[in-house]
């Protein structure tokens, strides 16, 4: 079966998006597939796939799979999905989309950038001590700060996500530096990829609010985040330890079209 697929990044995080409304993707090894497609040497390559699916109150519903067809939420993914959406007419600048973890509200704010609601973040979320924190964005993050991002973040990311706490469920780890009051610098090793990333949507959203703690941020804040990948913001209403209107925001663009046999 050939399907088209599109190719879209955002701040370097690469994705492959299938129009699935009519259902065509295979649900036969879907997992091989997902695998296949996803590895750069064999497949198309890529930091995950997304299906955009119909929905009946929104502009679509989208299932996004790690390469290695785990699932799970990802804030630049979803960016990309919403230009997709865009750029196929399914929505307008502005609206909403569902996704097996809830309902995100997105705004194109230009050709390549796109604005997206964010889960609130509570202190139900946020495990923190001296040297680290841990914060569920919509996916596990652990934070460390360093003064310096020029290290092996592969071989350090892997030893904190494969110890015993991590090793079963997985967690991504983010490396973090300071710039100022109001902006970071971070590196994050990613699971379900097992590897670095050029970026993070819910890594720099869990940074974020990581690098509002620290500095004892209350009410609303903005902060920029300096991946390797470009450069993104995140805005939220900080009291205490609770982190509502929760916003990532950043670049999106459409790379190449192409048809694949599956």
């Amino acid at each position: 079966m050939k399907l088209d697929f599109y190719k879209y990044q955002g701040a370097g995080n690469d994705f492959i998006l299938f129009d699935n409304r009519h259902g065509f993707f295979p649900q036969h090894n879907r997992t091989e597939i997902i695998q296949w497609l996803c590895a750069r040497n064999f497949g198309v390559g890529s930091d995950g796939l997304m299906l955009l699916q119909r929905s009946n109150q929104h502009a679509f519903y989208l299932i996004f799979f790690n390469p290695d067809s785990s699932q799970s939420f990802c804030g630049n993914g979803s960016r990309c999905a919403v230009l997709f959406a865009f750029h196929m007419g399914w929505c307008k600048s502005s609206g909403s989309f569902d996704s097996p973890q809830g309902v995100h509200h997105f705004e194109v704010l230009d050709e390549q950038t796109v604005k997206l609601s964010m889960n609130n973040v509570s202190k139900a979320e946020v495990e923190m001590d001296d040297t680290y924190s841990l914060i569920n964005t919509g996916s596990p993050h652990y934070i460390l700060d360093v003064d310096d991002l020029s290290f092996d973040v592969v071989k350090k990311g892997r030893e904190i996500r494969y110890n015993d706490r991590f090793s079963k469920a997985g967690v991504n780890v983010n490396f973090v530096q300071t710039k100022d009051a109001q902006a970071i610098a971070l590196r994050t090793y990613e699971r379900g990829v097992e590897n670095e990333t050029l970026a993070c949507g819910t890594g720099v959203t869990a940074c974020a609010i990581h690098h509002a703690l620290k500095q004892h941020i209350q009410g609303f804040a903005e902060i920029k985040v300096a991946a390797k990948g470009g450069d993104l913001m995140v805005q939220f209403d900080a009291n205490a330890t609770e982190f509502t209107n929760v916003f990532l925001i950043g670049p999106a663009q459409f790379v190449f079209k192409g048809e694949i046999n599956v």
